[in-house]
């Protein structure tokens, strides 16, 4: 098993390739236990996510801002769920983002 399994387990619960197209994420970087990506344009001013898996084999969710260099790249959580099951990642994300996971 490698450092990045969970990261491609969380990428493929959201869809895979198809995701990575409809929603246009990008910088994608996975770590032992998370996925954390950047969105081009989401709701009220959400530009970030981070999935982490959780000990209980459920997800928190953190849909967050990461500001520009004027802001020294400051982070401001916009929405943070905790308990989330992989089946309902995809519904989680498009309710919070607003942005599709697939067609």
């Amino acid at each position: 098993m490698s450092n990045i399994d969970v990261a491609k387990t969380i990428l493929s619960q959201l869809g895979g390739g198809r995701f990575i197209a409809m929603t246009g994420a990008k910088n994608l970087i996975g770590d032992a236990t998370s996925l954390t990506f950047r969105l081009p344009k989401a709701k009220d001013g959400i530009n970030a996510v981070k999935i982490t898996l959780d000990p209980s084999d459920t997800y928190t969710v953190r849909f967050f801002r990461v500001g520009d260099r004027r802001t020294a790249y400051a982070q401001t959580d916009k929405s943070v769920h905790a308990d989330i099951y992989a089946d309902t990642l995809q519904e989680l994300f498009t309710r919070i983002t607003g942005l599709y996971t697939h067609l």
